[in-house]
């Protein structure tokens, strides 16, 4: 509680650029610029927003046999994920299960081609290096990668300010990933983000960050965007916040992510199983779950935050489930919100009610997303 906050590689650029700084998984990070946060949020939908993500943690997995098969076995020990079948300069989305099946944190995982790297999540990054090297040591080097930076480009207008510095960027797709020279930094540039937009995520050591921050915040379309509109952009994406719409409690199955678990990892696949809680996980992917992660819209304009209870009945005597994320969506236009409520009430269209400051407002399950993705297929 009394340790320094930590700083990106970008927090002078921050306060030249006039950002609110707040405490953030032990860093000072940047959570609205002058523009505010309605604007960045509209923004990045309607141009390009530049993130700073550079307190994400970032691990080197290389096998020591030389073997990237041997590391992506190795990993498949820890994750639900297909690794064995991701292909080099291809990406991937996985979390990191429990014993009893619950998520100690969700990740991406690149085969760069001789070696695997991880990006994690800030708040659990030194447990998650943890988890792997204890795991992985015998057959692998685990390597945190702390001289890293990370920045994200989001939006329409983010192949065209990344073409002006790489034109290779144009021939990339979906969770495609690539070595670039950007404004002469060497970086590594994959096709993906977390706000529902076409856009890429750039990492690069952390001296050339803003050299190449610089260079694409030069572009006319291109403006900074801070944790605050990153925030509203991923909820009206419909996609999870760890902390918040995941954690050890939830399965990745009641977290409506069963889609992370490729064919080959479930029941009857050629590598089924074999990552902690996988009993539980096949019982649930086989049988379903008694919970599920929904979106929900309210009537009205106020916001139904993360922890208010749900009901099903408007007196508030039959109890549905909880609200884990809710905010204003700047392009709904309207409150939107996520959380987990009873297999019975999950249906989409279901009326529940949620209790907010001392009354009960109806909300609507809705389908997710909010907003359709765009990513490039």
């Amino acid at each position: 509680m009394n340790q320094p906050l930590l700083r990106t590689p970008l927090y002078d650029l921050h306060l030249e650029l006039g950002a609110r700084m707040v405490p953030f998984a032990g860093y000072d990070m940047p959570v609205q610029y002058p523009a505010g946060v309605m604007a960045e949020h509209l923004h990045t939908r309607a141009k390009a927003g530049l993130f700073d993500v550079s307190h994400m943690g970032q691990v080197r997995i290389r096998p020591k046999s030389g073997q990237i098969a041997d590391a992506a076995h190795a990993l498949e020990a820890l994750v639900p994920a297909d690794i064995v079948g991701l292909k080099p300069g291809r990406q991937r989305y996985a979390v990191f299960t429990t014993a009893d099946g619950g998520i100690s944190d969700d990740l991406m995982v690149t085969n760069m081609g001789d070696w695997l790297l991880l990006v994690v999540n800030a708040a659990c990054r030194d447990a998650d290096f943890a988890h792997v090297h204890d795991a992985l040591n015998a057959s692998c080097d685990v390597e945190m990668l702390a001289d890293r930076a990370l920045i994200a480009l989001q939006g329409p207008a983010a192949e065209a300010a990344l073409v002006a510095l790489d034109p290779k960027a144009a021939g990339m797709r979906f969770m495609d990933v690539a070595q670039m020279e950007l404004a002469g930094v060497s970086c590594i540039v994959s096709r993906s983000g977390y706000t529902g937009e076409d856009g890429f995520e750039i990492g690069m050591a952390e001296d050339g960050a803003l050299t190449v921050a610089r260079a694409l915040l030069a572009h006319p379309d291109v403006a900074p965007v801070g944790l605050g509109a990153r925030d509203s952009l991923r909820l009206e994406a419909g996609l999870c916040l760890y902390g918040s719409d995941i954690d050890q409690t939830t399965t990745p199955v009641e977290a409506a992510l069963e889609w992370s678990i490729q064919k080959s990892r479930k029941p009857g696949g050629a590598r089924a199983g074999g990552y902690p809680g996988a009993a539980i996980m096949a019982e649930q992917l086989t049988d379903g779950t008694t919970r599920r992660r929904v979106g929900l819209r309210a009537q009205g304009r106020a916001p139904v935050r993360g922890g208010a209870e749900l009901f099903a009945d408007e007196a508030g005597t039959q109890p549905a489930g909880y609200v884990t994320s809710g905010a204003f969506g700047p392009s709904v236009g309207g409150p939107v919100a996520m959380g987990y409520v009873a297999a019975d009430h999950a249906a989409i269209g279901a009326s529940l009610f949620a209790s907010v400051r001392g009354r009960l407002l109806p909300v609507v399950v809705t389908a997710l997303p909010f907003v359709a993705a765009t990513f490039k297929r």
